[in-house]
């Protein structure tokens, strides 16, 4: 899969590196500010009963 990432990405090893970074930080991004806080809200770990 990476194998074939790399030969579809444009440009020389250093574009297509600055370019896999980018995309790895958009990924990272979208997780910690889109994704957790929804999947939060749904999954609250500290709302148990205890009886």
């Amino acid at each position: 899969m990476y194998g074939a990432l790399w030969r579809v990405l444009p440009g020389p090893w250093w574009v297509r590196t600055l370019i896999l970074v980018i995309l790895a930080a958009a990924v990272v991004y979208g997780l910690i500010f889109y994704v957790f806080p929804w999947v939060s809200e749904i999954i609250n770990p500290l709302d148990g009963t205890v009886e």
